[in-house]
């Protein structure tokens, strides 16, 4: 039996196949840090060098396990950094429980040291699930609730627990007036299978359609096969929004790439020319890049009614697992004879492909930021997770990073929060330390958190079965998807006081950190970096100096877009010419097959 309430609070995590708790000690939760020291460490407390690290930690852990996963903070400021962590697993879906201390129930109300009002605090990131817990006996049905929540709705919650609580001894619920018992641990899974006749009508639908395109998000993760079961049948392209990167692989001929902004030329040709839209566990929010509104008759298949039919007029709604409403879709679709729609897709996606390893090999100073996404691709290990950052390099990860084997990959997708990629690839660690891990950061988000990270990386790193670690730096010196923002969508020049960033060897801060590191400089050294970084024993850090002007043009930039960059350089962008000549050069390769 545990002893106190902090005791019990790692019993039960412990009871729920929690292996980690990623966090930072602090006097709030000093009963829970001692239950630790009294457990041996299990489980595992991975202390991270701030608390919004711990929460991403906990969404990268999470993302990449399938489970949900716990961060644990001090009251007052410690609950506060956890904010931008815990927003952005609301705002992609994913299960995290917070468990965080509070000021003694005795100094509760007094403005005391540290006293926040944590129900307020947290209402809004943890609205599926919040609870304080007051007396011992509402423990593990609070813990329970915050775990089963969290799962049923992909969603963060939270349980508070005041400081002086944690000490005392614990006492189970008993059979008693208003004490609330709980049943032991587990997550059942059940598989919602919309209606047969809903299930009729988008067959219907389907079957009437001559040019189908599909598009995937990340609710269609457990569904890939079936996917690619209703692709065949209806001869239908397939595009990815960017949370489903890692759905399907790359390598199958039909599957367009990224959608949006900052995706592929194929996923914009298969949505401007289908007659017939399928959205699978998908919500991407930028209805500009899907059909125009009277184009195609539409499906979607979500597992949480709430959030369908919001992004597009679909005619036929089905609520439910992804790959249980395919398989029941199946059956009932007409293999289409007429494959010429599929052949203008697959077309579409080779020379795509041809286009962008070219655009990836224009010269540029000192080195083409595209090459090194490029030079990954064609050399990263089949079971490699990736995780990449908010900023231009994600244009790149985006567009050049082909998806195949059992790989994954991910980011901050809704939030698109700077600064996650580096713990998000520790947490991706402790959930598959067998796997090869690379992070894709931009030298922004890397000042921002990445280098203090790289501290937590040194020290857990003897912990992992698999030494591969990557954080690949893009060296640009400027918040450089900002600074084309600003260009293109405002028609206003850099402004360098505010989008010039301090100049940092990473190599060098890796080195005097503890790591290995690599530098890179030219373009013909890319290549064999990748390779000695993907082969070592210990975590490796390169640093890529790239340049900030090879322009992350979509390929269906609009008019507008274009009107904007141009603006923004007749009014004395201070790289102007530069900018000039490697958009020429890079949206070139579209347009002149072999050119270089």
């Amino acid at each position: 039996m545990a002893n106190t309430v902090g005791d019990h609070v790692l019993e039960r995590l412990r009871e729920w196949g929690v292996e980690q708790v990623f966090g930072y000690p602090g006097d709030g939760i000093n009963g829970i840090v001692a239950a630790f020291d009294e457990a041996d460490d299990r489980p595992q407390f991975i202390q991270s060098r701030h608390e919004e690290m711990s929460a991403f930690e906990a969404v990268g852990h999470a993302k990449f396990s399938g489970r949900p996963a716990v961060c644990l903070a001090t009251s007052g400021p410690g609950a506060i950094h956890l904010l931008n962590g815990l927003y952005d697993a609301k705002l992609d879906h994913v299960p995290v429980v917070a468990i965080v201390g509070q000021t003694a129930r005795s100094a509760m109300g007094a403005h005391y040291q540290q006293e926040v009002d944590l129900q307020a605090l947290f209402k809004d990131v943890a609205s599926e699930y919040l609870t304080e817990v007051n007396v011992s006996e509402q423990l593990p049905n609070a813990l329970d609730r915050a775990f089963r929540t969290a799962e049923a709705r992909h969603a963060p919650t939270a349980v508070i627990i005041p400081a002086d609580l944690q000490e005392e001894a614990y006492d189970a619920p008993e059979h008693e007036f208003q004490h609330v018992p709980s049943s032991p641990p587990d997550l059942p899974h059940s598989l919602l299978v919309p209606p047969d006749e809903d299930i009729d009508r988008a067959a219907e639908v389907l079957n009437a359609g001559e040019r189908v395109a599909i598009l995937v998000g990340q609710g269609a993760r457990g569904a890939a096969h079936e996917v690619e079961a209703v692709a065949d049948a209806t001869g239908a392209g397939v595009a990815k929004a960017l949370l489903g990167k890692d759905v399907l692989s790359d390598e199958l001929p039909w599957v367009t790439g990224a959608i949006g902004l900052l995706g592929t030329r194929p996923s914009y040709e298969l949505m401007r020319d289908c007659d017939t839209l399928l959205i699978v566990g998908s919500n991407l929010p930028y209805t500009q890049f899907l059909p125009d509104l009277d184009q195609a008759r539409a499906v979607q298949i979500d597992l949480d009614g709430s959030m369908i039919g919001m992004r597009y007029p679909t005619e036929v709604n089905l609520v439910g697992d992804a790959a249980a409403a395919l398989a029941a879709l199946i059956p009932k679709l007409e293999r289409k004879r007429d494959r010429s729609w599929r052949e203008t897709v697959e077309g579409n996606v080779a020379g795509w492909w041809d286009t962008i390893e070219k655009q990836a090999m224009v010269d540029a100073k000192p080195i083409n930021p595209m090459r090194v996404v490029q030079e990954l691709s064609s050399r990263i290990p089949d079971n490699a997770i990736v995780t990449a950052d908010s900023g231009s390099s994600t244009n790149w990860y985006a567009r050049n990073l082909k998806m195949r084997g059992s790989m994954r990959g991910s980011l901050s997708g809704t939030l698109a929060t700077m600064g996650p990629a580096v713990p998000y690839a520790i947490g991706a660690k402790f959930a598959h330390p067998e796997r090869p891990v690379v992070a894709l950061v931009g030298d922004g988000a890397m000042q921002m958190n990445g280098l203090a990270e790289l501290l937590t990386i040194r020290r857990y790193h003897s912990r992992w079965e698999d030494p591969r670690m990557v954080v690949c730096v893009f060296n640009n010196g400027d918040l450089n998807q900002v600074t084309w923002e600003l260009r293109a969508m405002s028609g206003t020049p850099k402004f360098e006081e505010s989008q010039d960033i301090p100049e940092v060897s990473y190599a060098e801060a890796a080195r005097a950190l503890g790591l290995d590191a690599i530098a890179v400089d030219e373009p013909g050294g890319l290549g064999a970096a990748w390779d000695r970084a993907l082969a070592a024993e210990r975590p490796v850090v390169l640093d890529v100096h790239c340049d900030p002007e090879v322009p992350p043009i979509p390929p269906h930039a609009t008019l507008d877009q274009i009107r904007s960059t141009t603006e923004a350089l007749l009014k004395g962008d201070p790289n102007a010419w530069h900018l000039f000549v490697q958009g020429v050069k890079t949206k070139s390769q579209e347009m002149t097959p072999g050119s270089r």
